[in-house]
């Protein structure tokens, strides 16, 4: 008499992907899409979370292949050091290509104007499609997500931009099914959004999962910061702290990294990502709305800059 043998797979429950399983093959079919359909896309790389994480789904996404894109960074000069550090040791493990855009470059040089509150942050837009014209790109990969700020929550994944690098929300193309449309002029490019379905919480779990390192400055630090407008700010070269303001060392970790002079940290004792999975499930503000000066600036005020070009 024999005994009947299953197969593993032989199973009435339906196979179905975890969540973190489901974005990640979402952004590495996005990857693999602006691969087959252009031909000088590129991926801005700051060294913060996100682009962080965006990396290694593109280095998935190739993998054992090389990663066939080229990096970009806009540096505003008043970037953490940290995060500039982290951002060199990356490019030179996975022996990427870097180029980097320097805002100083075109304010020596007239092209810009330092402005009067020290922040460079929106001076960033004139270096960014410069050098995507200079350099042909048609497709530039960036890490915002529709839940970070109500203008980036109108963004499809890829977002036609004109000749002048300007966007037009009555321009957006519908992509259903995963159908995306990158058809576009010459001189024209298109901004394409991997981790758009993502959320805060979403990038923190699979940086987890992932075992993705960090800069440590996204983790409880003691370091001396000031206040001003209701935020925490690094001390530096770009204008602060001023005569009135009071520098104390406190316990501290940013959220999002950017531009010193309008990049807040918040009070915080999470030392590892348990820990920081835990303050951001528990938090009622997304990272920009709770850290970032230049979103601040008025009501529309990322929405004004990406009509202008910036991301």
């Amino acid at each position: 008499m024999t005994t009947a043998t299953h197969s593993p797979l032989d199973t009435d429950t339906p196979f179905t992907l975890s969540h973190l399983d489901a974005l990640e093959a979402e952004s590495v079919h996005i990857f693999r899409e602006v691969a087959g359909e252009f031909e000088r896309p590129v991926i801005l790389f700051s060294g913060g979370k996100d682009s962080i994480v965006m990396l290694h789904l593109a280095l998935k996404a190739f993998w054992p292949a090389p990663v066939p894109f080229t990096l970009l960074h806009v540096d505003t000069g008043h970037n953490f050091p940290e995060v500039i550090d982290y951002r060199d040791r990356t490019v030179a493990r996975h022996n990427l290509r870097l180029h980097v855009a320097h805002v100083q470059d075109f304010i020596d040089d007239g092209r810009l104007r330092e402005r009067p509150d020290g922040t460079r942050n929106p001076l960033q837009t004139v270096p960014l499609l410069d050098a995507i014209e200079s350099n042909k790109f048609d497709a530039v990969f960036g890490g915002g997500r529709r839940d970070e700020e109500k203008a980036r929550a109108k963004e499809r994944v890829f977002s036609l931009r004109d000749e002048f690098g300007a966007w037009d929300p009555r321009r957006q193309r519908p992509e259903l099914w995963s159908l995306y449309n990158g058809k576009h002029a010459v001189g024209e490019h298109v901004r394409v959004f991997p981790l758009s379905n993502w959320t805060e919480l979403d990038v923190w779990q699979y940086i987890e999962r992932e075992g993705i390192e960090l800069p440590e400055i996204y983790y409880a630090h003691h370091r001396d910061v000031f206040k001003r407008d209701g935020m925490w700010l690094t001390a530096g070269e770009w204008g602060g702290p001023k005569d009135t303001e009071t520098v104390e060392n406190r316990l501290i970790r940013y959220r999002t990294v950017g531009d010193m002079s309008c990049t807040g940290a918040v009070d915080s004792d999470a030392a590892t990502i348990a820990d920081v999975i835990t303050e951001i499930a528990a938090s009622r503000l997304t990272e920009r709305g709770a850290t970032r000066a230049d979103d601040k600036m008025s009501e529309a005020a990322m929405e004004d800059r990406k009509r202008e070009g910036y991301f």
